[in-house]
């Protein structure tokens, strides 16, 4: 019996031994990840604050932009004309015209000019992407296919 219980210690011992050592390769995995981790978020930091620096550099050519956006109403075919001012990637100024070809368009088109204003003027181009201005979605849909033509075309 001594020697079978020698066997079954023994046994235990070496189960001990190997979760022991698999637990020390998992802590030693484990702070490597971490060191990994910290280094990369380091290379991070350290690329974003190099370009911060080059932040001044524009994805988009300044200048004004104009074009036009298509959609589609239960009417039939609108467009929409748009024309910003870009400066840094921002939309320094806003100019919308409409197609207005029935009454419904035309109300439509209206409101969502009379409020596009606060929703574009003053961000950067690329967070453009207007769903509903003024109850108006269908006008948004030529607005944003307008936004992409010009973002296309001031591509630096």
């Amino acid at each position: 019996m001594r020697a079978r219980t020698r066997r079954n210690t023994g046994a235990a011992l070496a189960g001990i031994a190997v979760i022991g050592g698999l637990a020390a390769c998992s802590s030693d995995a484990s702070d490597a990840t971490e060191e990994a981790t910290t280094d990369s978020s380091a290379t991070q930091d350290s690329g974003s604050s190099s370009d911060s620096g080059s932040s001044s550099a524009a994805s988009y050519t300044d200048g004004e932009y104009t074009a036009e956006g298509d959609y589609t109403t239960p009417g039939g075919q609108e467009s929409v004309t748009v024309t910003v001012m870009l400066e840094g990637d921002i939309v320094t100024s806003l100019e919308v015209e409409g197609s207005g070809g029935s009454p419904n368009t035309q109300r439509y088109q209206g409101e969502f000019i009379d409020n596009i204003q606060d929703e574009v003027v003053g961000k950067d181009i690329d967070d453009l992407a207007v769903s509903k201005v003024a109850g108006s979605s269908l006008t948004s849909e030529g607005f944003n296919a307008a936004i992409e033509t010009i973002k296309s075309d001031a591509a630096s």
